[in-house]
């Protein structure tokens, strides 16, 4: 009994250095913010201790395009959309709550109705009447939802390989760093142990352009995922229970909807996505060959092209 008692303590001081080895803690909110929240960016604060970390950018009197970013990414992510786009469109990108500079939710919901209501309160605080929205991922599904449940505040819809449709046993997979977010236990783990090799490695597989997978961007979003409070608010996301849009939910979608897609998104399958042209009345279905889950990213410059040409008439 000795002896086993001795063993447990020595695995015990094992794990624990182990532990203290592998950990990777959070990153320093203030080194954050310079390095990744300069000009342009902003800080508005929407009360209730929810300060959102913004860019608008683009002219003051253009038509108004909103860019929702997919889970763990942040405004970055729309780089190049914005350059392409911000002559002829005021482009507004945010950090959403429980990621980039944003940081956690005070309130810590996380679900998609808290979101969109998030994105509502923006929207007020701003002064913005009606505007295009699109999103990417989890964005997708969010600006899906937002014009599910705020018809009369936008434009136009566009769905960059949106969440939200219903998914097979088993399906979804692809992504390493999805996958262990969503498993019980381990989860819990990846908020104290997130090595940058694992970051790199779930970026690589959500895109089929592996050009878009570069130090500084790798950096980026492994440096931001340790900013105080996300990897909590991504471990309560992901244990959360996901709901597929409904049919009644989609036909509520009225605005002109245009649906963007990589053919070879690992992450959420191209044959997604029919059902939300399926479901959207007269939404129109671009794909993208050789493309994976961030079109914006790895085929900028079609995917802008594409974005470009259905909101014009519009003008």
């Amino acid at each position: 009994m000795k002896r086993f008692g001795k063993w447990l303590l020595v695995i015990l001081i094992v794990l624990a250095g182990g532990f203290l080895l592998l950990r990777t803690p959070d990153t320093d909110p203030a080194a954050m913010k310079a390095k990744y929240g300069g000009a342009p960016s902003q800080f508005v604060d929407l009360g209730g201790g929810l300060t959102v970390h913004l860019r608008d950018e683009g002219p003051r009197d253009a038509p108004v395009l909103v860019l929702l970013h997919g889970s763990n990414a942040d405004l970055h992510t729309w780089d190049a959309w914005t350059r392409i786009l911000s002559d002829k469109f005021r482009v507004i990108r945010y950090d959403q709550i429980g990621h980039g500079l944003t940081g956690p939710n005070p309130g810590g919901d996380y679900s998609q109705r808290e979101m969109a209501a998030v994105l509502e309160r923006l929207r007020s605080r701003l002064g913005i009447d009606r505007f295009a929205l699109a999103g990417n991922s989890m964005g997708g599904g969010l600006a899906a939802r937002y014009a599910s449940n705020y018809p009369q505040h936008l434009s136009a819809l566009i769905l960059v390989d949106a969440a939200g449709a219903p998914r097979k046993a088993g399906g979804g997979r692809g992504n390493i760093g999805f996958t262990l977010a969503a498993m019980p236990g381990i989860n819990v783990v990846a908020q104290s142990i997130t090595p940058r090799s694992l970051v790199e490695r779930s970026f690589r597989q959500s895109v089929s352009n592996q050009a878009v997978v570069t130090e500084a961007a790798v950096d980026r979003y492994w440096e931001l995922l340790r900013y105080p409070g996300n990897r909590a608010a991504t471990l309560k996301r992901f244990s959360a229970v996901r709901t597929p849009f409904t049919a009644a939910e989609l036909a509520r979608i009225t605005v002109p909807t245009l649906v963007l897609w990589g053919e070879e998104d690992k992450l959420i399958p191209v044959s997604d996505a029919q059902f939300f042209a399926q479901g959207i009345k007269d939404a129109r279905v671009k794909t993208f060959p050789g493309i994976g889950h961030i079109p914006h990213e790895e085929a900028a410059e079609a995917s802008a092209a594409e974005v470009r040409a259905f909101l014009s008439p519009q003008r």
